[in-house]
C-alpha cells in the first residue's frame, strides 16, 4: 500500500519527499506588474516549511495578454526573474521541491487589466475575444516555452502547464466551437496547442527539470469520454513527469453522464507509461489523502486544507486522524497561516464560508 509519506520518484529530476502537492491558488498577492511580494514569498515558503514534498505558485501569465486578474504573478518578461530566483532559492532551502504553474487566461484574460484584446481559440462576440490565427497560436506555445526556460533559469524543479478550468489550452480542447486549421476539428487537432507546449519546453529545458500538466477531466466543453481520451493520450507521450487531474471534489460522480462510479474511477486505471498520477478536489484530512492514493493515485493535490493549515502535509503525514479546522476562521488565524492581507479579502469576497 502507498503511503502519503512515500517519496515520489519521477522521471525526470529529483525525487519528492512525500506524496503531497501544494495546489496552485490564485491568490491576488503579486504586484500590479506581476512581480513576486513579500506575502506571496511568505506564504508559499511557509507551505514548504509545512512538509509539502512540491510547492507550485499559483497561475503565472506566460504572456501579458493572457493575465486574468489583479495581482496575479507573471512569468512574462525577464523582469519576473529576480523575484522568482528569490523564490526558488527560498523553497529550495526548505527541502521541498518547486515548481511554476504556467497560465494564459484566453478568453477569460482581464482586457481591461491588460490593455490587449482578448484572445481564444474562436471569434466570441460575448466577451468581444478574436480567434488566434496560425501564427498567433504558434506564438503562443513560444510564450509558454520562453517562461519555462525562465523558471528553469531562476532555479525551479519544474513548471505545470494549465490545461484546465477553461483557460486558453484548456479552450482549444472544447469540441463546442470549430477552428479549420490544425489546431481545430479532431481531438488530435484541439489537442495539438497543448502537445505543442509540452514538446516545445522538454526540448528547451534540462533533462532534470520536470514538466507537469493539469487538466480538467469533465466540464468546459469537456465529456467524460473526451477527458478520458485526452488522458490516456497525455499518459502515454512520455512529455509528462506529473499529471493533475482538477476534479472538484475527488468523492464525485460524473456531473453531466450518467452511469456508476465515481468521476476518479474513469481515470486511475488508464495506463500511467512513467507518468505519475495526481488528483485534487477537497481532499480535507488524512484520511481522505489515503483514500486516493488506495483509488490508485500517485500524489494528492491539497487547495483549501493548505490555506487553512500551512503545515497540512507534516500534520496528516504524522496523524491519521487529522482533518482540517472547522470554518469560517478569523482573519488572525488565517494570518497565522502566513496568508496576507490581500489573499484574505479574495478569499472572503469569494467564499462565504471560509473567512470569519
Amino acid at each position: 500500500m502507498t503511503s502519503t509519506s512515500d517519496p515520489l520518484q519521477l522521471p525526470h529530476g529529483p525525487a519528492w519527499a512525500n506524496r503531497f502537492a501544494l495546489a496552485p491558488l490564485t491568490n491576488t498577492q503579486s504586484n500590479a506588474d506581476g512581480t513576486l511580494s513579500d506575502d506571496e514569498h511568505d506564504w508559499l515558503v511557509a507551505r514548504g516549511r509545512g512538509g509539502f514534498g512540491l510547492v507550485m505558485t499559483c497561475a503565472a501569465y506566460v504572456d501579458p495578454a493572457g493575465q486574468a486578474w489583479q495581482g496575479q504573478l507573471g512569468i512574462a518578461s525577464d523582469e519576473h526573474l529576480p523575484g522568482l530566483t528569490r523564490l526558488a532559492d527560498s523553497l529550495r532551502a526548505t527541502g521541498a521541491r518547486s515548481a511554476v504553474q504556467l497560465h494564459h487566461g484566453g478568453r477569460r484574460a482581464d482586457s481591461d487589466l491588460t490593455g490587449r484584446p482578448l484572445q481564444a481559440p474562436w471569434d466570441d462576440p460575448k466577451t468581444g475575444a478574436v480567434a488566434l490565427s496560425t501564427s498567433g497560436v504558434k506564438a503562443m506555445v513560444d510564450s509558454f516555452v520562453g517562461a519555462a526556460v525562465r523558471a528553469e533559469t531562476a532555479g525551479f524543479d519544474g513548471v505545470q502547464v494549465h490545461g484546465a478550468h477553461g483557460y486558453l489550452i484548456g479552450q482549444f480542447l472544447d469540441p463546442r466551437h470549430e477552428r479549420t486549421d490544425c489546431y481545430g476539428g479532431s481531438l488530435e487537432n484541439r489537442m495539438r496547442p497543448m502537445t505543442e507546449v509540452l514538446h516545445g519546453i522538454r526540448a528547451a529545458t534540462g533533462p532534470d527539470f520536470q514538466v507537469g500538466l493539469r487538466l480538467s477531466p469533465e466540464g468546459f466543453g469537456v465529456t467524460v469520454a473526451e477527458g478520458v481520451e485526452t488522458t490516456r493520450q497525455v499518459l502515454a507521450s512520455e512529455l509528462l513527469d506529473h499529471l493533475d487531474l482538477s476534479l472538484w471534489d475527488v468523492f464525485m460522480k460524473p456531473r453531466r453522464e450518467a452511469g456508476e462510479g465515481l468521476l476518479i474511477d474513469h481515470f486511475t486505471d488508464l495506463p500511467r507509461h512513467s507518468t505519475r498520477l495526481g488528483v485534487a478536489g477537497l481532499v480535507q484530512s488524512a484520511a481522505d489523502a489515503a483514500w486516493c492514493l488506495d483509488k490508485g493515485a500517485d500524489l494528492v493535490t491539497i487547495g483549501t486544507g493548505a490555506i487553512l493549515h500551512h503545515d497540512f502535509a507534516t500534520r496528516a503525514i504524522a496523524d491519521p486522524d487529522f482533518r482540517v479546522r472547522q470554518r469560517p476562521v478569523s482573519r488572525d488565524i488565517l494570518r497565522a497561516e502566513h496568508v496576507g492581507p490581500a489573499f484574505i479579502d479574495y478569499l472572503a469576497a469569494g467564499w462565504d464560508d471560509l473567512v470569519a
